[in-house]
């Protein structure tokens, strides 16, 4: 009898060491992480575009997941490279939705955007800040895109106005032929046409030659840094003097330390606060955390890629412990006069957070300049 009694209370005590050790186990099981997916140009020639946007973007995820996270949850973003290439960008984000991602971030260019939107249109993921300026993914076609900034339609209505103040009337155009300048010409001529500049010239960025032969007052520079500074010192060097603009695909800061003394009289537009204006919170956030990753001094892409993780954090911890993909929309819907920072989000009724666009001076030193 004794013995029996022995028995079941050893078999009592082993269960219940079994539940406390399964108890423990649970508790120490580390969280589900948030997942979300990016395909971008980590190689090729947008990288440098590309690669400091997620830089930024994981910056400041990686920020988030130091102070435990949201609900203790670890943001994990998954990039992968497309070189650039449409093609590979789509079959990226079939590799990228097979991991059940919350939403995909920061895709770069807008054939890129195009050929993967395909395969989320029916679904409920959005995409949310592509580098994209494509005016189309800020309409009805695409209500799976929420989109950072303004897209080139209204950079070349900001060109056109300050050209205004200066009088000058005759515009060239000289476009790169990367995927990307060619996205940016198409909304570029169909809004100057509609604004009535007299496009006298338009051609290839190798041709600066051929633009100055049209005789123009001022030019509208589309391209990567690399080829837009190369085509503006060409400009300079045959002698003109007049006003040359680039749109926010040309980046300020990558093209003044390309051109240095020569980005004299250059303006640029740019959809985020200048990458130094170290008077804005979100600005000194990032300086501290790129220095702390030693990654040099951030430019306004890196900016753009921390903004878009800040935003997107902030939809996160709106959320709570349900955090959905239809939950995500509503969210980021309802984000109205939000100061990330001293950057203002303002969705109300429309997938554009900011209508912000500045336009930057590089001066006879190289630096860029309100």
């Amino acid at each position: 009898m004794q013995f029996t009694y022995s028995a079941r209370w050893a078999r009592a005590c082993c269960a219940l060491l079994a539940l406390v050790a399964s108890s423990i186990a649970l508790a120490q099981a580390p969280a589900a992480p948030i997942v979300f997916g990016q395909s971008v140009a980590l190689t090729g020639a947008g990288a440098g575009l590309a690669v400091p946007f997620q830089q930024g973007a994981k910056l400041h995820f990686d920020r988030v997941n130091a102070a435990g996270g949201i609900g203790g949850r670890p943001i994990e973003l998954v990039t992968l490279d497309d070189a650039g290439s449409p093609e590979q960008a789509a079959a990226n984000t079939q590799k990228l939705l097979a991991q059940n991602p919350l939403a995909l971030l920061g895709y770069y260019g807008s054939p890129q955007v195009t050929a993967s939107y395909k395969l989320i249109k029916d679904s409920d993921v959005l995409l949310f800040a592509p580098m994209a300026g494509g005016d189309e993914f800020r309409g009805a076609v695409y209500p799976n895109v929420f989109t950072l900034r303004p897209g080139y339609a209204e950079e070349s209505v900001a060109v056109m106005r300050h050209a205004a103040t200066l009088g000058v009337r005759k515009l060239a155009l000289l476009h790169g032929a990367d995927s990307e300048s060619l996205a940016a010409l198409e909304s570029a001529e169909n809004t100057l046409n509609g604004l009535g500049a007299n496009l006298v010239f338009k051609g290839s960025i190798t041709s600066p030659d051929k633009a100055l032969a049209a005789k123009p007052e001022s030019l509208l520079v589309i391209g990567d840094a690399r080829g837009a500074a190369t085509a503006i010192r060409e400009l300079r060097a045959q002698g003109f003097r007049g006003p040359v603009y680039g749109f926010s695909n040309t980046g300020e800061s990558l093209l003044a330390e390309q051109l240095g003394t020569a980005g004299a009289g250059v303006v640029v537009v740019r959809g985020v606060p200048r990458s130094d204006n170290a008077r804005l919170a979100i600005v000194r956030d990032l300086q501290a955390d790129a220095a702390a990753a030693k990654l040099g001094k951030p430019n306004v892409y890196m900016l753009e890629g921390y903004i878009a993780a800040r935003v997107m954090t902030e939809a996160l911890r709106r959320m709570g412990k349900d955090i959905t993909r239809a939950r995500l929309r509503k969210t980021l819907e309802g984000m109205e006069e939000l100061n990330l920072g001293g950057f203002r989000v303002h969705f109300a009724g429309d997938r554009v957070a900011s209508r912000l666009l500045e336009l930057g001076l590089i001066d006879g030193q190289g630096r860029v300049r309100e």
